[in-house]
C-alpha cells in the first residue's frame, strides 16, 4: 500500500479512483502546521529561529496520515505545485520525522498542473524530493510577514489607537488605495469645449468630423478652453465652405489576449461576472479539485495560483482542432501562438489557468455545476480559445475636412473602424476598467476634392476628471505591474484590508476610510522605507532569488531586519503629540478642507482662537480644539462626515466619537451617531450618569451603511424601528421588520426570517415580507422558497399511492411517499411516465431500501426496539471539568463537517 498525501478531501477523493487500491489518500487540510500567535515564534536572536505548532486539526491530520504509514510500501507527498504546495509537503513530512512514524519508509514528491487520469499517472512516474529552495523561500516569506506584523502593529496600537494592524504587503497596497483618494481630492477640473460638425456627402450620407486645428496649427483637446473661443470657433464654421482634403484607409489588425494568469483570472472575473477576487479564487479551487461531469469526478482546470501564459504543447493543439471545429479552418492561425509575461518579478514555471481538455465545452457542462462555477469555467474556456485564434483584421478610416471661410482654414478630422474579419472578436473581448465608450463607426464613401454640406454645428463644454478610484481588478493590475505580492496574495490582501475596515467598496470602487488614511498617514511619517513600492518589489524579487536557490533565505532576513529593527526602536522616543502633527501636515487637505474665503480652515469655529488638531480617543482619532477643557468643541475625522452646517460641530459639550445629526421634531431631543464598543450606533437623546435612569434609545447600524452616509433622516428612520410592513394574509397579524444581533429581519409572531442581501430593512415592501414569511412557515428559510412539490406522474393502481417525481439534492428522484428511488443518469427527469416511476420505486422497495424518514424524528437502534422503543429515564449529566469540556470542543471542531472542507491556504498577505 502507497500513502498518498494531498491539500484538501475533495482533491483525494478525485485521486484515490485514479489510483485505485493500491493507493491510499489523505487529505491535510492545507497547512498542519503555524507559527503561534505570539512574541518568539521567529527569533531573530538565534538567526531567525522559527517555532511551528500542530493545530488541533493538524494534529489529527498527522495521526491519522502516521497511522496510515504503518506497514505502507511508500509515502508520496503531492500537494500543490507552488512555493505554498511545497511547504506542506514539507511540514507533513517534519512532523512525521519529529514523531518518528515513517521509519524507513521511502518519501517521494509528485506534482501535477491538473486533476486528471493522465497528469495523475505522469507525475507517479515522476517523483522527485522536496525541493528545498521553494521550501526556504516560503519560510523567508513567513518570517518577514512575522516580523512586520507582530513588531510593528503594536507600534500602531501604541501611538495610533484604534488601528488594527499593518502588514508588508497589506499597507503598500492600502498606500495605493489612498494615495489614489489624495489626486482625487486635489484634483482641479479644468474646462475646455469640443466643436462637432455634422456633415453630408453629394450622396446625401452624414458623418461627424472634430475640430483639429486652425490657422496651420493643430489644437489639442483642452486647448479650446472658454465659451468666448467655442464661439468664435462656432460662428466661422457656420460661414464656412466644406471639402473633403484627404481620405486615407489602413489595414490594422488586433490581437488576442494570452489565456489567463492568477491576476488577469481575477481581473476579468470582478468586470465581468462582479466577483470579488476571493470569491473567484474559491469557484477554482472547486474546479481545479474536482468535479462530477457526468459520472465522472475530474479537475476541468488546471492550478489556478500562476503568473505563467504559457500552455503545453498538446493543450495548444487540442485548442486549435476545437476552433477549426467549431469556428471553422480561416479562425486557425498558421503557426500556434506564444506569450510571454510582462508583470515585474514574473516567474513561468506553471501553465496558464486553462480547461484540462478543451473538447468539454461550456454548454456540456453547465448542468453539472453550480451556476457561478459555470461562469467562471465558461469565462476560463473561452479566454483559453480565444488566445489561440486568428487575429481580427481591421481597416481604420481617417477623412480630413477643410473649412474655408474668408482668408481663413480650419481643419477637422473624422475616423472610423471597420471589422473586415472578426478572427477571435467572434468569440471574446477582454475587459477594461477605465474607457470611454467610442463605438466604431463605418464612415461613407468619399474622395478627396469633394464638397461637403454643413448640417449644423454643435459646440459642447467639457471639464477633465480626476482619475477613477481602484476596482478590485485594476488594484489587482496595478499590484501586478508594480511586483508587490505574488498571485495567491492578492485575494488575501484585498480581504484583509475590508476586514480591517482600513477600505470599503462603494459602487465597486475602493474608498479609503479615515481609518486606513490614519494608518498609511503613519507608516508614511515614520515607516517610509517599508511602504515603498521599489522596496517592497525589490523584496519579492530576492524571495524569487532564494526560491531559485541563488540566495540564501536567512541572509535576507539578516538585512531586512538590520534597518527594521533599528526603525522599530526609534518610535520608542515617539511620543502621540509627535504623531499627531505628522498626520496633521500629510492629511491636512482632507481633514482641514479649504474653507474658499481665505481663512485658516484648522481655526476653531465655537472659540474662534483655538487651533483644530487631530486627537486621539477611546474609539480612534477625532477633530478637537487645543482650547479644550474651556472649548469642547469637537468632530469627526472626515470631511465628507460633517453636519449640514458646515462644520460637523458637536458643540458645546460635544464628545470624542460623537456627532450629532439634529434633534428629533417629535420629542425635540438630539439625535447623535456614535462610536460604541460594537460598532458605530445611532442615539435618541444623552446617556445618564444616574444608575436607575432609563437607556436612551439606540439603534445599530445596517452592515454595509457608513456612518459618514448617516444623516437626521436615515438615522431617525432607524430609531423607528421594528416597523409594520404588511398584514399576514391568514391571520391578519403584522409583520414587523427589525435590526437584531445576526442582522435585519421580519418577524411575525414567534416566526423570524431573515432579509436576504438586496433587501434593505428600511425599504422593504409588503410583497417581499410576507413572502419571506410564508416561505419560512412552509419550511424555506431566508427568503428561500419551501421543498419543491414536484411534478405528479399519476397513481399506482396496485399500492393506491400517488407518484412524484422531485428535484433532490443529489439528483432527481421518484416517491410514493414511502419509498425514494433515485434516477438513473441516462434517465430525464421531465420525460419520467409513471409505468417507469413504478417500476424504480418496485425494485426499491425490492431491495430493502428507499424508504424515507420522517424530519425531526430518530432511527431506533435495535436495543430500542427490542425494549418497545420506551424512552429511556432521564439522567442528570453532572457537570464537565474545564478542561474536560475544552478536549470535547476540541474533538468535536476536528470532526465537524466545516472541519473537512478545503481550508483557505496560508497566502502571506501579510
Amino acid at each position: 500500500m502507497k500513502v498518498v498525501v494531498v491539500e484538501s478531501p475533495a482533491k483525494a477523493k478525485t485521486i484515490n479512483k485514479y489510483l485505485g487500491r493500491d493507493y491510499e489518500v489523505i487529505a491535510s487540510f492545507g497547512h498542519i502546521r503555524d507559527l503561534p500567535a505570539k512574541d518568539g515564534s521567529v527569533d531573530p536572536e538565534q538567526d531567525f529561529h522559527m517555532v511551528w505548532e500542530l493545530a488541533d486539526r493538524g494534529a489529527s491530520r498527522v495521526s491519522e496520515i502516521a497511522k496510515a504509514c504503518k506497514g505502507a510500501d511508500k509515502l508520496i507527498l503531492a500537494t500543490d505545485p507552488d512555493r505554498e504546495g511545497e511547504a506542506i509537503s514539507w511540514h507533513v513530512l517534519e512532523a512525521l520525522n519529529a514523531r518518528k512514524a515513517l521509519k524507513g519508509i521511502p518519501v517521494e514528491r509528485v506534482t501535477f498542473n491538473a486533476i486528471t487520469k493522465a497528469s495523475v499517472e505522469a507525475a507517479m512516474r515522476k517523483p522527485r524530493e522536496i525541493d528545498q529552495a521553494l521550501v526556504d523561500a516560503y519560510l523567508a516569506r513567513r518570517a518577514l510577514d512575522y516580523l512586520v506584523g507582530f513588531n510593528l502593529s503594536p507600534v500602531l496600537w501604541r501611538k495610533l489607537p484604534g488601528a488594527r494592524s499593518a502588514g508588508r504587503v497589506q499597507s503598500v497596497a492600502l498606500r495605493l488605495v489612498v494615495e489614489r483618494e489624495m489626486e482625487i481630492e486635489s484634483f482641479k477640473p479644468r474646462e475646455y469645449w469640443s466643436i462637432v460638425a455634422t456633415l453630408t456627402t453629394t450622396d446625401g450620407a452624414t458623418f461627424e468630423a472634430r475640430l483639429v486645428g486652425a490657422d496651420g496649427k493643430r489644437i489639442q483637446r483642452l486647448d479650446v478652453g472658454t465659451g468666448d473661443a467655442a464661439a468664435a470657433f462656432k460662428r466661422d464654421l457656420e460661414l464656412a465652405t466644406f471639402q473633403v482634403a484627404s481620405v486615407e484607409a489602413k489595414p490594422a489588425k488586433r490581437h488576442p489576449q494570452p489565456p489567463f494568469t492568477t491576476s488577469t483570472l481575477q481581473q476579468e472575473a470582478s468586470r465581468k461576472l462582479g466577483m470579488a477576487p476571493a470569491q473567484t479564487m474559491r469557484v477554482a479551487q472547486r474546479l481545479y479539485e474536482g468535479v462530477d461531469v457526468g459520472g465522472e469526478t475530474v479537475g476541468i482546470i488546471t492550478y489556478m495560483r500562476t503568473d505563467g501564459v504559457d500552455m503545453a504543447p498538446e493543450a495548444i493543439q487540442d485548442t486549435r482542432k476545437v476552433i477549426g471545429k467549431e469556428f471553422g479552418d480561416r479562425y486557425v492561425p498558421d503557426v500556434p501562438r506564444k506569450y510571454s509575461v510582462k508583470a515585474k518579478n514574473a516567474q513561468e514555471a506553471h501553465e496558464a489557468v486553462r480547461p484540462t481538455d478543451m473538447s468539454r465545452l461550456p454548454k456540456m457542462v453547465a448542468r453539472h455545476l453550480e451556476p457561478e462555477q459555470a461562469k467562471l469555467y465558461d469565462l476560463i474556456w473561452t479566454r483559453t480559445m480565444a488566445s489561440q485564434m486568428e487575429s481580427a483584421e481591421l481597416e481604420r478610416t481617417t477623412v480630413d475636412v477643410t473649412a474655408n471661410v474668408g482668408p481663413r482654414r480650419i481643419d477637422l478630422r473624422a475616423t472610423g473602424q471597420v471589422v473586415k474579419f472578426d478572427g477571435f472578436l467572434a468569440l471574446y473581448q477582454e475587459g477594461k476598467d477605465d474607457e470611454e465608450d467610442e463605438e466604431s463607426k463605418r464612415l461613407p464613401p468619399m474622395k478627396a476634392g469633394d464638397p461637403l454640406t454643413r448640417e449644423r454645428i454643435t459646440s459642447t463644454q467639457h471639464f477633465t476628471e480626476p482619475p477613477p478610484r481602484y476596482s478590485e481588478a485594476s488594484l489587482v493590475k496595478r499590484m501586478e505591474e508594480l511586483g508587490i505580492g505574488r498571485p495567491s496574495t492578492y485575494a488575501a490582501v484585498l480581504q484583509t484590508l475590508r476586514d480591517r475596515e482600513y477600505v470599503k467598496i462603494e459602487k465597486k470602487r475602493l474608498q479609503p476610510e479615515d481609518k486606513g488614511r490614519l494608518v498609511t498617514g503613519f507608516l508614511e511619517s515614520f515607516f517610509r522605507r517599508y511602504v515603498e513600492y521599489d522596496f517592497t518589489a525589490d523584496l519579492e524579487g530576492q524571495l524569487d532569488r532564494v526560491s531559485n536557490a541563488e540566495i540564501d533565505w536567512r541572509a535576507v532576513l539578516r538585512d531586512f531586519w538590520k534597518d527594521f529593527s533599528a526603525a522599530i526602536g526609534e518610535t520608542k522616543e515617539l511620543r502621540v503629540t509627535d504623531v499627531l502633527e505628522a498626520l496633521n501636515g500629510l492629511l491636512g487637505p482632507h481633514i482641514f478642507p479649504d474653507k474658499g474665503d481665505g481663512s485658516n480652515p484648522r481655526t476653531c469655529t465655537v472659540c474662534g482662537t483655538g487651533q483644530l488638531s487631530l486627537k486621539l480617543g477611546k474609539f480612534g482619532a477625532f477633530i478637537g480644539c487645543s482650547n479644550y477643557p474651556e472649548c469642547k468643541y469637537t468632530r469627526q475625522l472626515s470631511a465628507s462626515g460633517v453636519d449640514g452646517d458646515g462644520d460637523g460641530s458637536s458643540g458645546e459639550g460635544g464628545q470624542p466619537g460623537v456627532r450629532v445629526l439634529g434633534n428629533d421634531p417629535v420629542t425635540g431631543m438630539p439625535v447623535t451617531i456614535r462610536d460604541g464598543r460594537f460598532g458605530p450606533f445611532v442615539q435618541l437623546g444623552e446617556t445618564s450618569t444616574e444608575k436607575d435612569a432609563a437607556k436612551p434609545k439606540r439603534s445599530s447600524l445596517p452592515k454595509g451603511l457608513s456612518p459618514s452616509e448617516v444623516g437626521l433622516e436615515k438615522a431617525l428612520a432607524l430609531l423607528s424601528l421594528p416597523r409594520e410592513v404588511a398584514r399576514h394574509p391568514e391571520t391578519g397579524e403584522p409583520i414587523l421588520a427589525n435590526l437584531g444581533r445576526f442582522g435585519p429581519y421580519v418577524q411575525h409572531g414567534k416566526m423570524y426570517a431573515n432579509l436576504g442581501k438586496d433587501d434593505d430593512v428600511l425599504e422593504i415592501g409588503a410583497n417581499r415580507a410576507i413572502d419571506l414569511i410564508v416561505a419560512k412557515e412552509q419550511g424555506g428559510g431566508r427568503g428561500r422558497p419551501a421543498a419543491d412539490p414536484g411534478r405528479p406522474l399519476g397513481k399506482d393502481e396496485t399500492s393506491g399511492r400517488d407518484l412524484v417525481v422531485k428535484a433532490g439534492k443529489y439528483g432527481p428522484y421518484v416517491t410514493d411517499g414511502e419509498v425514494n428511488a433515485t434516477l438513473p443518469k441516462t434517465m430525464n427527469a421531465e420525460a419520467l411516465t409513471l409505468d417507469a416511476a413504478i417500476a424504480l420505486v418496485n425494485a426499491k422497495r425490492a431491495s430493502g431500501g428507499g424508504k424515507p424518514v420522517k424530519r425531526g424524528s430518530a432511527r431506533k437502534s435495535p436495543a430500542r426496539a427490542a425494549a418497545g422503543d420506551k424512552p429511556a429515564a432521564k439522567k442528570t449529566a453532572a457537570k464537565k471539568p474545564a478542561a474536560a469540556k475544552s478536549s470535547a470542543a476540541k474533538s468535536s471542531t476536528a470532526k465537524s463537517p466545516a472541519a473537512k472542507k478545503a481550508p483557505a491556504r496560508k497566502s502571506g498577505a501579510g
